[in-house]
């Protein structure tokens, strides 16, 4: 079980923030806020600073959306084999594709994603599928700037997970997120940049005393595209990045 210096509950210090609106809230964007019974922190301090950076929400999409995602995904995914060796190292047990998403559920989800993102800086359309054995698990990291824009936003499917983040700067600082079924992660920002991200194994897998027992995981995960040069400083990076010489997409 993971143990770490002054524990605090995202939901006891936002007791006066605005209420969510079912589990999908009025918007994504940075002024957002997180689902506060899903996110755990090792400090009011951290939790503030990366309010509107890491974000969870349950319940993003319905067991019948759940349902018809994982029949899109499975053929792709059938027809790999699960592997141990990742090109990073970062990841056990999985198999990956990447798939357009082009049935209804699929299309409506990249549209709902959508507003996590920078206009100049939208999603690819394309989502990255990872399944995760029981008993793999995805280690510390952070995504490469040579890949990967400022945002990342993942919808979890099948079994519940745990997701945390830690500090590159101070690994006593941490965030976690209880990924239910369901539910929807945004890392942006400096939660994306400074913090590496990881999902727990199964015999580390608790969120505070809860037990989260890990199945069967699938993972459907929207990304933007880098900038041609990466920005420096990263670390001091707005949630969302805009390139004034982007034209915004057409609507």
């Amino acid at each position: 079980m993971h143990r770490a210096r002054g524990l605090w509950r995202a939901g006891v210090a936002c007791a006066g923030s605005r209420p969510l609106s079912g589990g999908l809230g009025a918007g994504l964007g940075p002024e957002a806020e997180a689902d506060s019974a899903l996110l755990r922190a090792s400090s009011p301090e951290l939790a503030q600073r990366l309010r509107g950076l890491a974000l969870v929400r349950g319940g993003f999409v319905s067991e019948e959306e759940a349902v018809e995602l994982l029949r899109e995904v499975e053929p792709g995914l059938a027809r790999g084999r699960y592997q141990n060796d990742h090109w990073d190292r970062a990841i056990t047990g999985y198999r990956e594709t990447e798939r357009g998403l082009r049935g209804g559920a699929g299309r409506a989800l990249l549209l709902r994603v959508t507003p996590a993102f920078p206009a100049r800086r939208p999603p690819r359309p394309s989502a990255h599928v990872l399944d995760l054995l029981p008993g793999g698990r995805v280690g510390p990291h952070v995504d490469s700037v040579k890949f990967c824009g400022c945002t990342i936003a993942g919808v979890s499917l099948l079994s519940p997970s745990v997701l945390r983040l830690r500090s590159l700067r101070d690994s006593q600082d941490w965030l976690e997120l209880l990924l239910e079924p369901g539910s929807l992660y945004v890392l942006r920002g400096a939660a994306r940049y400074e913090f590496t991200h990881e999902i727990l194994p199964d015999e580390e897998s608790y969120f505070g005393e809860q037990r989260v027992p890990r199945g069967r995981r699938v993972a459907l995960i929207f990304r933007n595209d880098p900038p041609e040069t990466p920005p420096d400083p990263l670390g001091d990076l707005p949630a969302f990045i805009e390139d004034p010489d982007d034209p915004l997409p057409p609507k």
